[in-house]
């Protein structure tokens, strides 16, 4: 029977992530909170966080503040200040290939190249997202209407995709070929970059929140449905024309936080009361995690070797599950 390690946190978890490890969890509060072996706190942002991601090429946690702050956390817990904009909002944070660091603020995308310059991007909207392409110095932004994508090294013009909407978060695929944007509808657009071609990805009842692509990068997990909701993207058209797996199916709660395995077809699926399971692709046999608790899960992320899932909660709520117990 796994095993849970239960913390408690004075404000709703941004982003739980292992960083060399150790499990962090970024907390709304503006800490950094280290709780393993004894609680380490970092104050990353005095005033409050807005946004955490873990950075898998520089292997760190990143986060912006509403004090205009960029800082990166190690495994170690020193934080070091990464940008700084002044009094402004830091909506998204993204690490990038060769030490290269990505944020959001209004209508400008900024992004620390290794050198230390720091290039804006300005848009005519706000932008809401940022990710990198996983080689190569190449980034893509969400935004009203689209997707943004260009080459922050050069001075060249970004390369507009467009679909009507609001687009609120973004991601490549593992390998490269596709972009994905989720929606303020209750949808998930994309495009294959090679030739522009779109891919609608629908028929969520609610809002997607949390997404996550599998070892290779065959499926995107994402939350929005009373099941986790996994399209296939080995081929070469990605999702289109074909019927995305569903696990985890449940009729009283929705699916609110989704983590796939580092090496594994299995996926950790959080739910609306707190619960949490692990499944498996290739016959959807499920394990439970976690019965239950005081709010839905926000967000999960499993340890590098695949034995450990970290998880974090609306109320604060907190914990690491040792799947072997």
């Amino acid at each position: 029977m796994p095993s849970i390690a239960a913390y408690e946190f004075p404000d709703f978890v941004e982003t739980a992530a292992f960083v060399k490890d150790q499990p962090v969890f970024a907390i709304a509060d503006g800490s950094v909170r280290f709780p393993a072996g004894g609680e380490r706190v970092v104050e990353a942002h005095p005033g409050g966080l807005l946004s955490a991601r873990y950075d898998p090429y520089g292997r760190r946690l990143l986060t912006g503040g509403e004090d205009g702050r960029v800082v990166s956390v190690d495994g170690g817990g020193a934080a070091r200040e990464i940008a700084s904009i002044g009094r402004k909002w830091i909506a998204a944070v993204a690490g990038g290939p060769r030490d290269t660091v990505g944020f959001a603020s209004g209508r400008t995308a900024y992004v620390r190249l290794s050198g230390g310059a720091l290039k804006e991007i300005r848009h005519e909207r706000t932008v809401e997202d940022i990710a990198f392409a996983p080689k190569g110095i190449r980034a893509a932004t969400a935004r009203y209407d689209g997707a943004s994508l260009f080459f922050p090294a050069t001075d060249a013009a970004p390369a507009a995709l467009e679909w009507k909407g609001a687009h609120l978060g973004i991601d490549f695929s593992p390998d490269g070929r596709f972009l994905v944007t989720i929606m303020q509808e209750n949808a998930l657009h994309g495009w294959r970059i090679d030739d522009g071609k779109h891919m609608k990805m629908t028929g969520y009842p609610a809002k997607v929140k949390d997404w996550s692509w599998s070892a290779k990068g065959k499926f995107l997990a994402t939350s929005g449905a009373p099941a986790a909701i996994l399209w296939p993207f080995s081929g070469k058209d990605g999702p289109m024309g074909k019927a995305p797996l569903e696990l985890g199916t449940r009729g009283d709660t929705m699916v609110t936080a989704v983590a796939c395995h580092p090496a594994e077809d299995m996926l950790a699926i959080g739910y609306g009361d707190g619960m949490i399971l692990a499944v498996r692709f290739a016959d959807s046999k499920e394990a439970l995690l976690r019965r239950g608790g005081a709010s839905p899960v926000r967000t999960m992320a499993w340890s590098g070797e695949g034995r450990l899932i970290a998880f974090g909660s609306e109320s604060g709520e907190a914990g690491v599950i040792d799947i072997a117990g």
